[in-house]
């Protein structure tokens, strides 16, 4: 009965012994249950072998006019004005857009105020052959009433230049537009 006993002990020292040497003893820890708050707003709490707090990664907000003029890219390009420049009366608005984009050689462009009313409209031309699935330069110069006067409150300088994708068929599936904003001088 004492052999037995010795036996038994041993074999519980070997398995042991046996247990830390295979590392079955470091993939489980017991950590706290501590909790943290992350930047983006989420609780985490310790995890892995070392028990550390491991916050989802974050990601940096995205500028919604590049964003969108990123989209756009494949289809229409605009060299000038830039996004968000001071623009002068009369406009020439110049880049280039893929054939599709046209009908007849030309694309209306829109012209609006902060409160996103009309003020302008005009017609790009096509500076080449539009009847083709390439970029083809454009040009167009738009003249209108300035809606900023001196004094006004500075939301007022805002507004949008609108070129829109010509639809002659007129089916809402086919409409396409780049919108950027653009600021009005006194």
């Amino acid at each position: 009965m004492k052999y037995a006993m010795y036996v038994l002990l041993a074999v519980a020292l070997v398995a042991g012994i046996l247990s830390t040497l295979l590392g079955r003893g470091d993939d489980v820890a017991m950590c706290t249950m501590d909790a943290m708050l992350c930047a983006d707003g989420s609780f985490v709490g310790r995890s892995g072998p070392n028990c550390e707090f491991q916050c989802p990664a974050t990601t940096t907000p995205v500028d919604p006019v590049s964003a969108h003029i990123a989209e756009k890219a494949d289809r229409i390009t605009l060299t000038t004005p830039a996004p968000q420049m001071v623009v002068g009366n009369p406009m020439t608005i110049t880049g280039a857009a893929r054939g599709m984009w046209y009908f007849e050689a030309s694309f209306p462009i829109v012209l609006t105020d902060w409160d996103g009313r009309i003020i302008a409209e005009t017609y790009a031309s096509a500076q080449g052959d539009w009847m083709t699935e390439e970029f083809v330069p454009f040009i167009a110069e738009l003249g209108f009433p300035n809606p900023y006067k001196e004094g006004d409150p500075d939301f007022m300088k805002r507004g949008s230049l609108i070129l829109q994708k010509s639809n002659a068929s007129g089916i809402t599936e086919h409409d396409d537009a780049l919108e950027i904003p653009v600021y009005f001088a006194p």
